[in-house]
């Protein structure tokens, strides 16, 4: 099962004309580093051009070759030891340390390919305007990540809240109105309690933001939908591919929010790096604090 795309890749190089041949042979030679490389990267190293690629890919039965990456990073997936999608059990720790930063590096690298460019610009449009912002996050992973977006977001001077309870995820979306945005973020794309909550925002005007999997049903009911594939994790439902995938589109939402804000945000950044350093928070070298006989914080010498 795991190598029958690659069986296809092989079996089509046998009959392919030469400059098809030569992407093919690429593709055989280190399949990890064609789901690194973009369609001129494939080209220049195989000696070929963007468009023999896109007929390259479709004589493999794909679209394009952001499927055929997708094929096979799944097709990938299936290799390896129940560690690592990637990882033989008896590899050193050099190749440990190699797969899986190359494997890292690939699918944060396949997130521009995935991402629909349209959606994303609503979605900021409509972050960056919003009068209020709720995020939901369904589990541990994705509650991890609406927090931290939240976080992001209130340093920017936007108005929101990250909610992990579910009863109150759904009592902020009943406070939601028109103009207001929640965002959702769900891997699994599943939770019943999530998409009620979702579909109450809705229901009282509230634009839907949604980080997930395509086909999910939170992908369903989303006004902007962020989606991301990403293969299979080998020992957890929710992966590391998941998260990288998730925490890459959050810098990236956080960053194009700031620029639509512009010197309001700047400046609001600016300003709370300013207050932390005067009190000696979040600096490099930051005075050491101690408690006087009265209760309030003394300032000792700096740390080296």
């Amino acid at each position: 099962m795991s190598d029958a795309l690659l069986q296809k890749v092989s079996e089509l190089r046998a009959r392919a004309p030469a400059a098809r041949r030569a992407i093919l042979d690429a593709i055989l030679e280190d399949p990890d580093r064609v789901l690194e490389e973009s369609f001129e990267a494939l080209a220049e190293r195989s000696g070929s051009s963007v468009p023999t690629i896109m007929r390259t890919c479709r004589d493999l039965g794909f679209a394009g070759l952001r499927e055929f990456k997708l094929a096979l990073a799944q097709t990938l997936a299936l290799g390896g030891s129940p560690l690592h999608r990637r990882v033989n059990i008896e590899d050193a720790a050099d190749d440990v340390v190699s797969k899986v930063s190359r494997s890292a590096a690939a699918t944060v690298a396949g997130v521009r390919s995935q991402l629909d460019m349209a959606a994303l610009g609503a979605a900021v449009a409509a972050i960056a305007a919003a009068p209020h912002i709720d995020l939901f996050g369904a589990g541990a992973t994705s509650w991890f990540m609406a927090q931290d977006l939240q976080a992001r977001l209130f340093r920017l001077g936007l108005s929101a809240n990250a909610w992990s309870d579910y009863h109150l995820q759904q009592v902020a979306a009943g406070a939601q109105g028109p103009q207001g945005v929640v965002i959702a973020i769900s891997h699994v794309g599943g939770m019943p309690s999530l998409l009620d909550a979702v579909d109450i925002a809705r229901a009282q005007g509230a634009r839907a933001v949604a980080l997930t999997r395509p086909g999910t049903a939170l992908a369903a009911r989303a006004d902007m939908l962020l989606g991301l594939s990403v293969p299979d994790d080998a020992v957890m439902h929710v992966g590391i591919d998941a998260y990288l995938t998730h925490l890459t589109v959050i810098e990236i939402l956080t960053v194009l929010v700031a620029q639509r804000r512009g010197d309001p945000a700047v400046q609001r950044l600016r300003s709370v790096r300013n207050a932390l350093q005067r009190h000696g928070i979040d600096v490099r070298t930051h005075p050491l604090q101690s408690w006087d006989g009265d209760g309030v914080v003394a300032l000792n010498r700096s740390i080296p």
